[in-house]
């Protein structure tokens, strides 16, 4: 028998189906969650995590069997979905796309029971599609190697902090770090990446032993990759406090400066389990409110690059 429970959330009720499925089995020191989890947390984490959602589209990274099935990656929004659910129609280079948009507490709650592991985000909100407000670094190491993670954070917001450019930090859930950067949105998709890709190099440039631009894996040894390639029209980013489809249910989680250093932090520190307790904490407090344009930063990093 299909077991099916209905919650009120907010202005809406949502129906969640199963919610004994296991979608994160145990194995070894990774607890089991199931999709009651999985609802339960995105219900607790809603007033953190959406003002990083709203006004955004979404691709979805579906599991529903679970984080040993099979995996889709949703980009149009199902006819089925509710019409309370908003949705925004983008354009592609064939045509449109009508992405899922993320407003309420009870979107994430049905999302979560269409075993909506993790949202990914655009860089820019659905009024100025082609503005980014965000900019991102993802330090990418070579193997599961946190302290050169560590290393290359510091290294990054020295960088910025030249720049006089506001810099906040994310752990992806997986291996690695997200460094964000809040933008007014003046500029476009091109611009924002081309000055990632010139602060990239120029981190690259100076430490060439332990990190690398090369898009090529190959080329990268043993280096840190620092990839900026996420900073492009209908690319996503993983969403601040979303799920990771991982043993253990790891989420990429906003963290201070100050934590970077403490002991025992890695990219899967927090899980579905305490990073509700950590966005509590409000790390990335007035961070919306630090935009900066790029012109000022550019003439900066020219100065910087002789």
């Amino acid at each position: 028998m299909t077991s099916t429970n209905t919650m009120k959330v907010g202005d809406h009720t949502v129906e969640t189906h199963r919610p004994d499925k296991v979608l994160f089995p145990g194995k070894g020191a990774d607890k089991e969650y199931t999709k009651g989890d999985l609802v339960a947390y995105y219900r607790s984490v809603a007033p953190f995590m959406l003002p990083y959602l709203r006004g955004r589209p979404l691709m979805l990274e579906r599991h529903p069997d679970g984080i040993d099935g099979p995996r889709f990656m949703q980009k149009n929004t199902p006819d089925h979905y509710p019409d309370w659910i908003r949705r925004v129609e983008v354009s592609k280079e064939d045509g449109t796309v009508t992405h899922t948009v993320c407003e309420d507490a009870a979107t994430l709650v049905y999302l979560a029971d269409q075993a909506c592991l993790t949202l990914h985000r655009w860089l820019s909100r659905e009024d100025r599609v082609d503005r980014p407000d965000t900019l991102v670094f993802d330090l990418d190491p070579a193997k599961d190697d946190f302290p050169a993670v560590r290393e290359a954070a510091h290294l990054l917001r020295e960088l910025l902090d030249r720049l006089k450019l506001p810099s906040a930090l994310m752990t992806t859930g997986s291996r690695g770090l997200h460094v964000v950067v809040p933008l007014k949105g003046e500029d476009d998709f091109d611009d924002v990446r081309g000055f990632a890709r010139d602060v990239a190099d120029t981190l690259a440039a100076d430490h060439p032993d332990r990190l690398t631009t090369a898009a090529r894996k190959a080329e990268r040894g043993e280096r840190l990759y620092l990839d900026i390639q996420r900073n492009a029209y209908a690319q996503t980013a993983v969403a601040p406090f979303a799920v990771r489809a991982l043993p253990g249910a790891p989420v990429a989680t906003p963290m201070s400066w100050d934590q970077l250093d403490e002991p025992g932090i890695d990219a899967r520190h927090w899980t579905i389990a305490d990073a509700v307790d950590q966005a509590r904490t409000r790390p990335w407090s007035g961070l919306n409110s630090r935009t900066h344009a790029l012109g000022p930063a550019r003439r900066r990093l020219e100065e910087l690059r002789g």
